[in-house]
């Protein structure tokens, strides 16, 4: 069958901002105007269709990101099937402990929309969200929301994100008016102001701009057309000569200038007047990808190890990229994936090249958010989910088994915070395994740890409120009740020196004995760079059959850490020598011997805790500015700056997130209630000394 729809009219598009800033209010007008719903629903009445989980209806925030397929007709352009875009659209969470289904819908998206608070501007998270994107090379459009709030101001918020984001932000609209007065945004371009008549803003009114902002328009336009000018030199030429340039030939280059990076067209509003969220969706047919627009996916040829490119083409075998698992109460387990290349029809047989596994495609979804249409075919370009994929997990590549293609992996962050839980009852110890591999398998920052000597369930994740919504679920949608303990930080190991260590184990008893022999050198890598192997062995000291078991043995040892139990991080460790003995050598005796060589080589290293520093934003009334400081300090906190915003102060802090457990009920004591603050994880840092001596007589008693 032919595609229905050209992909040149596809907008596979995510929205992505801190918390708070309206991506679900944003997410909900969307839907409203493009005809998904028919009537908007709510975040703050817990009625909002992108929420679909009872978790996140109950406390007004999200959780997953939620995906949907909706369609939009500019309001340019006049109502007709051919000017119609298809918009896959990915609402995100903006709360840090879900940083991986922002991460993984970036990945699988060609384009964004970045919201900011009209009152805050650029907030920590917002910053987070910006990096991603930059990561994964993500053109995005700008939205500054809630001008209609106290306090709101475009042009700080403007200016925040020329200081702290990007210099290349230009502003194709301003707000016709701010707080209670705002009534519309002014185009730029066409220079017309621009109001939302109606109950929910859908008539759309252009006319010309009352006189008391005409002047403001004025500048903001020149600023905007030189910035455009500057990016292409014919238009620079015309610019500067005083010739007419159609708002076509503007539109045109800014397009360009936003596909490679070079500009960022910002929009404005207020989603919860319904004011500007019609513009902004012009905007993403504009200034964002289509699927054709942006670089061919690489990948590895699994049979040459060579790299290969697949087109946004329905011609190229199929390859698809799977960014998230969920549970579905009603279909089971459900794989969205994004098709890279080629067609998938129901009922066919895909390769997973991942691991190995042949997959068959039964059902294909069509998500709505929670709610699905079935649909036979898939092309190049579209998102959707497929039901019952057996070995299927996030990051994992979907390809032709006649044409085998191993997409980029999508990397996590490693998990900051753990907590030990146990059953209630007998019968809640086989749910409990069960319910913990399904979250496991849905979520790729959640991991789930087991205790040899004492036997105990640890679980980690990447922030209190995490672990909170991961219990809750085992309770809602698993039946299972469990005991939890007290939040742990998950503390990490590393060298800080070079080492060496060698390591002899023989066993001799009757029969055949044992003998290993090895020598290692050990290397402290940059922070995060993981654990390196190298093997140096010369002349056959070892036989090659033996290197693999000295590896794993080092990874066990690493695993198991040396200083205070837990994992050590950021070695390299190289096998240069060692010896043999014909009869009695065996895998075991090599294992063991480069696991005590670790050991040795680690604490001649210089040996070290690393623990997770986070990077808050504290917001208080200034009253209570040098309490919550002196605070902040006796937590070890590093004040990095003090800023005002409207009547309140922003404290800049980084402080370790040993000392930051129960703080939320800490801060509401001395603010009279009336502080808040954001965490975010920024790195590991060696823990103090003093500190170090107290955890490790902790963990050895």
């Amino acid at each position: 069958m032919a595609r229905a729809f050209p992909i040149e009219k596809y907008r596979n598009i995510g929205i992505i901002a801190h918390i708070d800033a309206g991506k679900t209010t944003t997410s909900e007008r969307i839907l409203f105007y493009t005809g998904i719903s028919h009537k908007i629903g709510e975040v703050h009445e817990g009625a909002a269709i992108m929420d679909w989980m009872v978790q996140e209806r109950e406390r007004g925030i999200t959780i997953t990101a939620a995906a949907t397929t909706c369609f939009w007709n500019p309001t340019y352009l006049p109502v007709s099937p051919e000017n119609k875009y298809r918009f896959n659209l990915i609402d995100t969470p903006g709360h840090i402990d879900f940083t991986a289904e922002v991460q993984r819908s970036l990945r699988v998206l060609d384009g964004a929309i970045v919201l900011f608070d009209g009152v805050a501007g650029v907030e920590p998270q917002s910053e987070t969200v910006w990096r991603q994107a930059d990561k994964f090379k993500v053109p995005r459009i700008c939205f500054i929301n809630k001008l209609d709030r106290l306090g709101a101001s475009f042009e700080k918020s403007l200016g925040s994100i020329w200081q702290k984001l990007t210099p290349n932000a230009v502003a194709l609209q301003i707000p016709l008016g701010e707080e209670e007065q705002m009534r519309g945004v002014i185009d730029l371009l066409d220079m017309k102001a621009v109001r939302f008549d109606g109950d929910f803003g859908q008539t759309i009114v252009r006319e010309d701009i009352p006189a008391e902002f005409q002047q403001k328009a004025k500048e903001w336009r020149e600023k905007l057309i030189e910035k455009i000018a500057a990016e292409d030199e014919t238009l620079m030429t015309a610019y500067l000569e005083g010739k007419t340039v159609s708002n076509e030939e503007y539109k045109k280059v800014l397009r360009k200038a936003s596909l490679e990076g070079s500009l960022v067209p910002v929009f404005c509003g207020s989603s919860l007047k319904n004011k500007g969220v019609q513009l902004m969706l012009d905007g993403v047919v504009d200034f964002l990808p289509s699927p054709v627009d942006v670089e061919a996916i690489q990948g590895t040829n699994l049979k040459t190890g060579e790299v290969m490119t697949r087109k946004p083409s329905d011609g190229d075998p199929f390859s698809a990229l799977a960014f998230k698992v969920a549970s579905d109460p009603y279909v089971g387990t459900l794989t969205y994936f994004r098709v890279y290349s080629g067609m998938l029809q129901k009922g066919s047989y895909v390769l997973n090249a991942t691991n190995g596994e042949k997959e068959r495609i039964s059902r294909i979804l069509r998500m709505h958010a929670a709610e699905r249409e079935e649909v036979d075919e898939l092309f190049a370009g579209d998102i959707a989910a497929t039901v019952g994929l057996k070995g299927t997990s996030t990051g994992h590549t979907l390809c032709a088994e006649n044409n085998p293609i191993l997409l980029e992996q999508i990397t996590f962050p490693e998990p900051v915070i753990s907590i030990r839980i146990e059953p209630k009852t007998k019968a809640d110890q086989e749910k409990m395994g069960l319910s913990l591999k399904r979250l496991c398998d849905e979520d790729p920052t959640f991991k789930v740890t087991s205790d040899f000597e004492t036997g105990e369930t640890l679980i980690s994740g990447m922030g209190e409120l995490h672990l909170d919504i991961i219990v809750d679920r085992m309770k809602r949608e698993f039946g299972v009740e469990a005991n939890v303990g007290q939040p742990q930080v998950a503390y990490k190991e590393t060298i800080t020196k070079d080492g060496q260590a060698e390591s002899k184990y023989v066993r001799q008893s009757g029969g055949r004995g044992q003998y290993g022999h090895v020598l290692l050198r050990l290397k402290p890598l940059e922070r995060g760079s993981g654990f390196k192997f190298v093997d140096e062995v010369k002349g056959g000291a070892i036989p090659r059959e033996y290197i693999p078991a000295v590896e794993k043995g080092t990874k066990e040892a690493m695993a198991k850490g040396v200083l205070a139990g837990y994992p050590m991080v950021d070695v390299e460790v190289t096998l240069f020598d060692g010896s043999y003995h014909e009869v009695d050598s065996s895998e075991m005796a090599f294992k063991i011997a480069a696991s005590s060589a670790l050991q040795e080589g680690a604490r001649k290293s210089g040996i070290v805790l690393l623990e997770p520093i986070m990077k808050m934003e504290v917001v208080i009334p200034p009253d209570f500015l040098g309490d919550v400081i002196g605070d902040l300090s006796s937590r070890r906190g590093r004040i990095e700056e003090t800023e005002d915003r409207i009547q309140m102060k922003v404290i800049h802090v980084k402080v370790p997130l040993a000392q930051m457990f129960g703080y939320a009920t800490n801060l509401r004591s001395l603010t009279e209630g009336r502080g808040t603050f954001t965490m975010e994880f920024d790195r590991y840092d060696p823990v103090p000394a003093n500190i170090t001596q107290e955890i490790v007589a902790g963990r050895t008693k």
